[in-house]
């Protein structure tokens, strides 16, 4: 058997374990399975993986890619993804722009580059995301102040000040964050994993080997749809994936001598998640705007949390086929029409209600993109800005 499709159905085995599991465990029980592979298992795991690497000045590039992905992904968002929403979805297109640029790659794509890749490239991986961070962490939060600054009663400048300062700490006092300054600190000494005692090398090692079966089975466990805003949504992210592969094949025909392992980790790390950071800083925003007693909220909570549950799945079913037909998509033309064809379709449905003669904008705001899924994000419309 095709030694990637093997891989491929172990995953999937351990995957459909955590499905059948759902009904034994209850959602307020996940966030302990979640805190255990955050904390523990994610985190040895890189710390094994960073210290197998050899620290050169190189390595800088990879958050530096990251980070500029995010960008491209933030302006895309705001002028490609979201133009299919009514203009008076205002809440709608900045909760998208807050969520769809960012990348939650610990739970949606590190264990599979771990199994299909190496540790090697979960080291790189892990480098890259330091990038993602500083995005999601700090630049996504000012941005959502911003916009609620733009639209509050009060100015809140010295607490939004205040608790820059306190996610800038919290980034430090993260788990995984932590495990890379301090790896990184012990490869500026020479330093690797082989200079600790014995026991504790082999600790670290057997709490290492319990991150992919674990995000595995609370993959399974976790994913609770709701069909009713499935249609839309699942455009949204298939749009958003059609676009990271276009990026993809840019970058891999620009520099043509890439190896294989490189395309892949290209090509899949981008297509993570979204991430739960910009959505903690949306429900930071609508706390203060209760506290202000503001009726038009800045964001739609409620979309976000739809979001963020179809993401997690739609991003690991992909990433495994991704890797499953490896041999097709280290091929940048492969990448370049999938990307294509995958953007396309989410504008079918858009273009066939234009050809149906919906020509003023009212009727276009009650029968749009959405509606043709089955949902009308009308009701749910706060502003008009």
């Amino acid at each position: 058997m095709n030694y990637a499709l093997q891989k491929t159905l172990e995953l999937l085995l351990i995957i459909g374990l955590g499905l059948l599991l759902q009904k034994k465990v209850a959602k307020n029980d996940l966030k302990g399975i979640k805190t255990l592979i955050l904390s523990v298992a994610l985190p040895a795991t890189i710390f094994v993986a960073l210290l197998k690497i050899e620290l050169k000045g190189s390595l800088l590039i990879f958050p530096l890619m990251a980070l500029v992905f995010n960008f491209i992904m933030a302006i895309t968002t705001k002028y490609v993804l979201t133009s299919s929403l009514p203009k008076n979805e205002g809440a709608k297109k900045r909760t998208l722009t807050m969520l769809l640029p960012s990348l939650a790659p610990g739970l949606s794509c590190f264990p599979f580059i771990i199994v299909y890749l190496g540790d090697e490239y979960l080291a790189l991986a892990a480098l890259a995301d330091v990038g993602n961070k500083i995005f999601v962490l700090i630049l996504l939060y000012m941005l959502g102040m911003h916009w609620y600054h733009a639209r509050a009663i009060k100015d809140l400048v010295a607490s939004t000040s205040s608790k820059l300062k306190g996610l800038f700490i919290s980034m430090l006092n993260e788990p995984i964050n932590l495990v890379i300054i301090i790896a990184l600190v012990l490869l500026g000494f020479g330093l690797s994993l082989s200079s600790f005692p014995d026991f504790l090398e082999n600790t670290i090692v057997k709490m290492s080997l319990i991150m992919t079966p674990l995000v595995l089975l609370f993959i399974g466990m976790a994913v609770r749809i709701k069909f009713s805003e499935f249609g839309f949504i699942f455009s949204l992210l298939m749009r958003r994936a059609g676009i990271t592969f276009l990026l993809s094949a840019i970058f891999v025909f620009l520099f043509p001598a890439l190896g294989a392992s490189m395309i892949l980790f290209i090509v899949v790390f981008p297509q993570s998640a979204c991430s739960f950071w910009p959505f903690a800083h949306m429900s930071a925003v609508s706390t203060l705007e209760e506290k202000d007693g503001q009726k038009k909220p800045t964001f739609d909570i409620n979309f976000a949390v739809n979001i963020l549950a179809c993401s997690l799945p739609f991003s690991t079913i992909l990433i495994i086929s991704i890797f499953s037909f490896s041999e097709f998509f280290v091929n940048p033309l492969v990448l370049l029409i999938a990307g294509l064809i995958m953007t396309g379709i989410t504008y079918v449905p858009f273009l066939i209600n234009k050809l149906k003669g919906i020509k003023s904008n009212k009727t276009e705001e009650s029968v749009n993109y959405n509606t043709f899924f089955g949902i009308n994000t009308n009701a749910h419309s706060t502003d008009n800005n």
